[in-house]
């Protein structure tokens, strides 16, 4: 079996409002077996999408490398938009050693709940994926039942919208289920209905299209 650690800590700073919470990044990226291309950051790899989708919405003009440089201009739009990264996932094992979720087992999640207590300003959590088995809005709620707290579905649709009441704090937290942003949830993205209808309009409008105009309303 192949443990398989988070090779980041979670980038998180005072003022911190929205979190983005994913599961683990490739293999590779604990493993110090990068690929030309991929960026020594969350959500680095060359094959990942969020990076690009956040480029075009913001057109940030950033550099795909495996740079210090391509890092920096990660973490200060992060800092200037009040956005940080905390991936539910500490470690896994793995009998496979691939990216896949499913393949996850013995999973050790991280105190989400901890962190909300230490960064308070937090309003929304941005789920990387959905329900399914081993995505981050599943493991999210297998922390919930164990802190006794209760979604409240806003919207059932995709991207799916749920709020929540912190069993400390008592703040009020909004979680957002986007369309993962990775090649394999491309499958899923051109059988939704609304892909479709768009799709049909312009014959040019693919999956990426599809998650940009998505994540825009969130980020």
């Amino acid at each position: 079996m192949f443990l398989h650690r988070h090779p980041y800590p979670p980038f998180l700073f005072d003022g911190v409002k929205k979190l983005i919470v994913g599961t683990l990044p490739p293999p590779r990226f604990s493993m110090d077996a990068l690929k030309e291309g991929d960026v020594d950051f969350c959500y680095g790899s060359r094959d990942g999408q969020l990076w690009p989708i956040l480029d075009r919405i913001f057109k940030l003009g950033l550099k795909f490398e495996s740079t210090q440089e391509a890092i920096a201009q990660r973490k200060a739009f992060l800092i200037e938009k009040k956005i940080g990264i905390c991936d539910i996932v500490e470690s896994a094992e793995r009998a496979k050693v691939d990216a896949s979720d499913l393949g996850m087992q013995k999973v050790v999640l991280r105190d989400i709940f901890g962190y909300l207590v230490k960064y308070s300003t937090v309003n929304t959590l941005l789920f990387t994926g959905g329900n399914s088995k081993n995505g981050p809005e599943y493991f999210f709620r297998k922390l919930c039942r164990q802190h006794s707290v209760v979604l409240e579905v806003l919207n059932d649709k995709v991207p799916r919208i749920h709020r929540f009441e912190h069993p400390i704090t008592k703040k009020v937290i909004k979680t957002i289920s986007l369309t993962a942003p990775s090649g394999a949830a491309n499958r899923a993205v051109g059988s939704l209905p609304s892909y479709k209808k768009m799709k049909n309009k312009n014959l040019n409008f693919n999956t990426i299209d599809f998650r940009v105009l998505q994540y825009q309303d969130f980020f």
